[in-house]
């Protein structure tokens, strides 16, 4: 007998990797400090215009059927 899913929810939470400090020098370490302070809002840009890229596809699937 087959399955048939009527709503699926999906959470997904996305963190930054916090800084362990082993294994790096002063320099590297503040570097990538500043980098990824400014790396982080980039990132977060390209996720969100990447998941607004994938929605409007879906709803023009949609609209196409």
């Amino acid at each position: 007998m087959p399955v048939e899913i009527k709503e699926l929810h999906i959470r997904v939470t996305v963190n930054e990797p916090a800084p362990s400090g082993t294994g790096k020098t002063g320099a590297e370490t503040g570097s990538g400090k500043a980098g990824s302070a400014g790396g982080a809002n980039t990132d977060r840009e390209a996720i969100v215009s990447e998941c607004v890229e994938q929605v409007l596809n879906v709803l023009q699937n949609k609209l196409e059927r």
